[in-house]
C-alpha cells in the first residue's frame, strides 16, 4: 500500500512524514523545504505478530509494510507550474489514496501561505489543483481519441465519456463522485487514474490541547469533518507535533507519553486504522519457525489470490487452505491442539479470507 501526502506548505506535512517514517526529510518553516518527494517504508504494527511468534518460536518476524511520499507543498497554480507543482502533482498519481494534511490550529510564529488558517479554504484550494491537472490528463487523451472517433464505434464511445467526465471535472466535482455508466466505462476511468478519483484521508494538525478530546473542541476540526462526510473520506486528528517527539521514544516510553496525553493510540495508529478501513484492507497471517508474518490483502480476497500474495506458484498449483482463527489458535496453546479440536478448516478456491485468519498454504510446484 503507498500513501501520499499532499497538503499546502506548513501545515505539517513533512513534520508528520519524519514522525511516521523517521526519515529525516528536512522540515523547515518556509515554502518547498520539500523538493524531491521523500519515500518512507513503515511497519503496520500488529500484536497478533509476537504473540504468534512467540508461540512458534519464530526466528523473524515480519509485519505489512506501508509506503509513505512525502509530496512537496502545494500551492495555488500547482497545476500550472507554480511552486513546482507540475512534477509533484505527477507523483500522486502513484499512490493508492491521498492522506491531505489540513492545518487545524492558530500559531503566530508558523507562517501560512495564505496569511490566515482556513482548512476549507486550503482544502478547496488543493482540490482545485488537482482538478485542474486531471483536466489536463483528460484533455491530451480527448485529442488523440478525437481523431478516430467519427469512424471507430468504441472510440467515440470512449470519446463520449470522456467527454462526461471533462464536464464534470469543470463543475468543481472530484472524478470519484462520477459513478461510471457500465464496465466499460468503469475499466477507463481506472486507466484514468484521476488524482481526483483516488480515496482521501484528511489529517486534522491540531495543537496538543485538543488532542485529549480528538478535536471535537476545535471549530476548525468540525468543519474538516463535515466536509469529509460529505466527501466520503476519512478524518484522524493528529498532533504533528506530537508524533514528532513519539518517534523518539521507544515501545515503552511511548505508552507512558501517550497515557499521559490521555491517549490509547499514537497518529500512525490512526492512520492506519483509517488507511486499511478506507481502502478495504485486512491482514491474514503465516507462522512457522522461520518466520511469523503478516500479509495485506483487499477484503473479499480469495484463497488462491491470496497464496499469490506470497509466490505467484502458490496460486497457480493451489489445492487447498489449512486456516484457523487467530484467537481461537492462541487459545489452544498450539496448532495441533487447535486441529484435534476441530478448529482448523480445511477451505477450497472459493474461500474468501478473513482479517486473523492464520493460514498454511497446500499447492502443487
Amino acid at each position: 500500500m503507498k500513501l501520499g501526502i499532499v497538503g499546502l506548505p506548513n501545515v505539517g506535512k513533512s513534520t508528520l512524514f519524519n514522525s511516521l517514517t523517521k526519515a529525516g526529510a528536512e522540515s523547515a518553516n518556509y515554502p518547498f523545504c520539500t523538493i524531491d518527494p521523500n519515500v518512507g517504508i513503515v511497519a503496520v504494527p500488529d500484536a497478533r505478530l509476537d504473540k504468534l511468534a512467540a508461540l512458534y518460536n519464530s526466528r523473524k518476524i515480519t509485519p505489512a509494510v506501508i509506503e509513505f511520499v512525502d509530496i512537496a507543498g502545494l500551492v495555488k497554480g500547482a497545476s500550472k507550474g507554480e511552486g513546482l507543482g507540475n512534477q509533484f502533482l505527477a507523483n500522486i498519481r502513484e499512490v493508492d489514496a491521498i492522506v491531505h494534511v489540513v492545518r487545524c490550529f492558530e500559531d503566530p510564529n508558523v507562517i501560512h501561505v495564505d496569511g490566515s488558517v482556513d482548512p476549507i479554504r486550503d482544502i478547496e484550494t488543493i482540490t482545485l489543483e488537482l482538478i485542474f491537472s486531471d483536466i489536463e490528463v483528460l484533455e491530451r487523451r480527448m485529442s488523440k481519441v478525437q481523431r478516430v472517433a467519427q469512424m471507430d464505434k468504441a472510440a467515440g464511445k470512449e470519446y463520449a465519456s470522456l467527454k462526461k467526465l471533462k464536464e464534470h471535472l469543470e463543475a468543481g466535482k472530484c472524478a470519484k463522485s462520477l459513478e461510471p455508466e457500465d464496465d466499460d466505462e468503469a475499466a477507463l476511468y481506472a486507466e484514468l487514474n484521476m488524482l481526483t478519483g483516488k480515496p482521501v484521508i484528511f489529517a486534522a494538525n491540531v495543537s496538543e490541547d485538543d488532542l485529549a478530546d480528538d478535536g471535537a473542541s476545535n471549530e476548525m476540526v468540525s468543519k474538516v469533518r463535515e466536509y469529509a462526510k460529505e466527501d466520503g473520506s476519512q478524518v484522524f486528528v493528529i498532533s504533528a507535533q506530537i508524533e514528532a517527539e513519539i518517534a523518539e521514544l521507544d515501545d515503552d516510553e511511548k505508552k507512558e507519553y501517550l497515557e499521559a496525553l490521555g491517549l490509547t493510540e499514537s497518529g500512525l495508529d490512526k492512520l492506519i486504522a483509517a488507511s486499511y478501513d478506507l481502502l478495504g484492507l485486512v491482514s491474514y497471517l503465516t507462522a512457522g519457525e522461520t518466520e511469523t508474518r503478516a500479509w495485506t490483502i483487499k477484503k473479499g480476497t480469495k484463497a488462491p489470490q491470496a497464496a499469490g500474495k506470497i509466490h505467484s506458484d502458490f496460486e497457480r498449483g493451489f489445492i487447498k487452505a489449512e486456516v484457523v482463527n487467530y484467537q481461537d489458535l492462541l487459545d489452544c496453546a498450539s496448532y495441533t491442539v487447535a486441529k484435534e479440536k476441530g478448529l482448523v478448516r480445511v477451505e477450497g478456491k472459493d474461500y474468501v479470507m478473513q482479517d486473523g485468519d492464520v493460514v498454511l498454504f497446500r499447492f502443487n510446484v
